[in-house]
C-alpha cells in the first residue's frame, strides 16, 4: 500500500521539476556518468532495452499485488533504462535501424504493463478505467509521432511525452492515492490532447 504522503500533494514543484526541458537535461546529465561506464563495458543498448522491459514487466506485478511503492522505484528504474539505452547507443556508436524499432516496439510494451498492472489493483475503485484512458492517450502519441515520422515528417512537439508520462505516474504512485488518482486524470486528459496536438502539427509538416 501507499506510504503516508507529506502534505496534501497539491502544488506543482516536485512534479514541474521533474516533466521540465530543464528537469529532463539535469536528469541526462546524472546518467551521463553511468552511460559512459557502460559504453566503456561494452554493454550493447539492446541489453538495456530488454532489462528497462523486464524492469517495467515486474512493477506491473508489484502493482497489480499491491506493492504500490516498490512497484514505483521500479516502474521508475525501467524508466531510466528506456533514457540508458539511448545514452549508450548515441555515445557509444551503436545505433542501428534495428535498435531503434526494438527500442520503440518494447517501450510499448513497458507502457503498457505497469498500467495493466495498476487497473487490475485498482479493480473495485470508482476511477478503475483511468487506468485505461491514460494508457489508450499515450499509446496514441506515440502512434503519431511513428506515422508522422513514417511519412516524411518530424515530430518533437506535445505536452506530455514519455519522460513527463513516468515522472507524473511515479509521483502519483509514491505521494498516495489521492496524489495517484489526480496523476492518473491528468495522464488521461494530457496524453490525449498530447495526440491532439499532433495531429495538428502533422497538417503543417505533411
Amino acid at each position: 500500500m501507499w506510504p503516508r504522503a507529506p502534505g496534501d500533494g497539491r502544488g506543482g514543484g516536485p512534479m514541474c521539476a521533474l516533466v521540465s526541458k530543464d528537469g529532463k537535461d539535469k536528469v541526462r546529465a546524472l546518467l551521463s556518468p553511468l552511460s559512459a561506464a557502460l559504453v566503456r563495458a561494452r554493454v550493447h543498448p539492446n541489453t538495456l532495452t530488454l532489462v528497462g522491459f523486464l524492469l517495467s514487466a515486474a512493477s506491473g506485478w508489484l502493482l497489480a499485488t499491491g506493492r504500490i511503492r516498490i512497484g514505483a522505484i521500479v516502474f521508475l528504474a525501467g524508466g531510466a533504462f528506456d533514457m540508458l539505452d539511448g545514452l549508450v547507443a548515441r555515445q557509444g556508436g551503436k545505433g542501428s535501424r534495428f535498435g531503434a524499432f526494438l527500442d520503440s516496439t518494447v517501450d510499448r510494451y513497458s507502457e503498457i504493463i505497469p498500467y495493466l498492472g495498476l487497473a487490475f489493483y485498482l479493480r473495485e475503485s470508482s476511477y478503475f478505467y483511468l487506468p485505461f484512458l491514460a494508457i489508450t492517450g499515450s499509446l496514441m502519441v506515440s502512434y503519431a509521432r511513428a506515422r508522422i515520422e513514417g511519412l516524411g515528417g518530424s515530430c518533437r512537439v506535445g505536452l506530455l511525452e514519455r519522460p513527463e508520462r513516468i515522472a507524473i505516474l511515479f509521483l502519483g504512485l509514491i505521494l498516495g492515492e489521492r496524489p495517484l488518482f489526480v496523476a492518473l486524470l491528468v495522464l488521461a486528459a494530457g496524453s490525449h490532447f498530447t495526440a491532439l496536438q499532433r495531429m495538428r502539427h502533422a497538417r503543417s509538416v505533411l
